[in-house]
C-alpha cells in the first residue's frame, strides 16, 4: 500500500468508529477482507487510526470536519505535513483536497487549551480538578502512543537474564525506575510476543504503572491473596511471581478469566479460580486486591475510544460500582488483613475521594499507603491505596 492509500484506509475505518462501531474489531475486520495488505501495512493503518483516536478533537478542528476524512486532513496539519502531498487522488490515494476543504480549519495556534490538548469536553471539569497544575503536560502526554513495558517474571529469570534473552531476538530493553521487574521496550516491540523470552514465561507485557502499584500491596510468604477484579490476571501474576503465597482470581465476569490458567501456567505460578457464588466459603483472605472497573482516563493513549465515549453518566455510576466493590471486598479481608484499591484513573472521584468515602463507611480501617502516578512518571496513570482492617 502507498502511503496515501494507509491513509485513506484509516479515514474509511475512523468513519466506522464514528458510527459507533468498537476500534479493533474494525481493524480486525479490514484486515480480514484486505488480504493484499501486508504486515506493515495492516500496523501503519492502526498506527494512523489510533494516532488520531487520541489526538480527535484537534484534528477535527484543524480538519474542519468531524469525519474520516476531516480527522486525517487535521491529524496531518498537526503534524506538520501539508495534506495536499497525500491527498493527490493518485492510485488509492484520498481524492484532492476541495477549495473548502484547503480553507477550512483552524491554525494549530488558534486552537484553545482543552481543544489543543484533546481533552474530552465532558470530562474537562473533572480532569482539571483532579490534575491541577499537572493538567496540561498529562493531557499532552495522552495525546502520544504510550511506551511498551515488560515485567519480568521473578520466578523464571532476572532483568538482567530476561533482557539478555530478549535481546537474542532483537529486541532491546532498558530498567524503568517505576518497578524493578519493570523493562522498557526500545526497539521491536512488535517482535515480543513471538519472542522466545515470552513464550517460555520470562517476561509477560504490563506497563510498568501497573507492576508500580502491584509492588505496594503486601504478598508475603503464607498469605492468602485475592484479586476480586482479576480479569486477564495481570496483576494476580505479578504478586504470584514476586512470594510463596496462595493466589486465588475472582471476576464477576468469569469470562474475562479464561486465558489465566494458561498464562500462570507458563509463568510458573499456581493461581485459583474462584466462582462469585464460592467466595464467602473461601474467605477469608490475607489481601484482597480490588483493580475496580474505572473510566481507563489514566490509559487513554493505549484505549483513546474511552476517552471521547465516557460521559458524566458513566463516570457517576463507575463510582457507584467501585463503592460497592469495595464494601463487598472489605468482608473477605481476614482481621488484621489488607484491602488493596486500584483504579487506572487520574480522576480525584474514583481514586482518595473513593477511599475517604469507604472509611467514612466502615470504621476500623486506615490508610497504610497510597500512590497516585500520571503519564509524567513514564507509565500509565494509577491510584492505589492499600487499607489495613485493624
Amino acid at each position: 500500500m502507498t502511503p496515501g492509500a494507509r491513509i485513506a484506509a484509516a479515514a474509511d475505518l475512523l468513519d466506522g468508529w464514528r458510527a459507533g462501531e468498537p476500534v479493533e474489531r474494525l481493524l480486525t475486520t479490514w484486515a480480514r477482507q484486505n488480504r493484499y495488505a501486508g504486515s506493515r501495512d495492516r500496523a501503519a493503518v492502526r498506527d494512523h487510526v489510533f494516532d488520531a483516536l487520541r489526538r480527535w478533537r484537534s484534528s477535527v478542528a484543524l480538519g474542519g470536519a468531524e469525519t474520516g476524512r476531516g480527522v486525517m486532513i487535521g491529524l496531518l496539519r498537526g503534524q506538520g505535513i501539508d495534506p495536499r502531498t497525500v491527498f493527490t487522488g493518485e492510485g488509492h490515494a484520498p481524492a484532492v483536497l476541495s477549495v473548502e476543504e484547503n480553507a477550512d480549519g483552524l491554525a494549530p495556534d488558534a486552537l484553545s487549551e482543552d481543544v489543543a490538548c484533546d481533552c474530552p469536553a465532558a470530562l474537562a471539569a473533572d480532569l482539571r480538578a483532579s490534575l491541577g497544575a499537572e493538567f496540561r503536560p498529562v493531557m499532552e502526554a495522552l495525546r502520544h502512543r504510550a511506551p511498551v513495558f515488560l515485567r519480568v517474571n521473578l520466578r523464571a529469570a532476572t532483568p538482567v537474564g530476561a533482557a539478555e534473552a530478549l535481546a537474542q531476538d532483537g529486541i532491546a530493553t532498558r530498567p524503568h525506575a517505576l518497578s524493578p521487574t519493570a523493562l522498557d521496550v526500545t526497539a521491536n516491540a512488535r517482535r515480543v510476543q513471538r519472542s522466545r523470552a515470552f513464550l517460555d514465561g520470562l517476561v509477560e507485557l504490563q506497563d510498568a504503572a501497573s507492576q508500580a502499584v502491584a509492588d505496594m500491596m503486601p504478598a508475603g510468604g503464607g498469605a492468602r491473596v485475592l484479586d476480586y477484579c482479576a480479569g486477564g490476571g495481570g496483576k494476580t501474576l505479578a504478586l504470584a511471581a514476586r512470594g510463596e503465597a496462595r493466589f486465588f482470581a475472582h471476576d464477576a465476569d468469569a469470562g474475562r478469566m479464561r486465558d489465566l490458567p494458561a498464562r500462570a501456567a507458563r509463568a510458573g505460578v499456581a493461581v485459583a479460580c474462584v466462582a462469585t457464588a464460592d467466595l464467602a466459603q473461601a474467605a477469608p483472605f490475607d489481601l484482597v486486591l480490588c483493580d475496580v472497573p474505572c473510566s481507563g482516563s489514566g490509559a487513554w493513549r493505549r484505549s483513546p475510544e474511552a476517552k471521547w465515549r465516557t460521559t458524566p453518566d458513566d463516570l457517576a455510576r463507575l463510582t457507584t460500582t467501585q463503592a460497592a466493590i469495595l464494601d463487598a471486598a472489605a468482608t473477605l479481608v481476614a482481621p488484621g488483613g489488607r484491602l488493596g484499591y486500584v483504579t487506572c484513573s487520574l480522576i480525584e472521584s474514583e481514586n482518595a475521594a473513593q477511599v475517604a468515602g469507604f472509611r467514612a463507611r466502615h470504621a476500623g480501617w486506615r490508610i497504610e499507603a497510597e500512590r497516585r502516578l500520571t503519564p509524567l512518571d513514564g507509565g500509565d496513570g494509577f491510584y492505589a491505596a492499600v487499607l489495613a482492617r485493624m
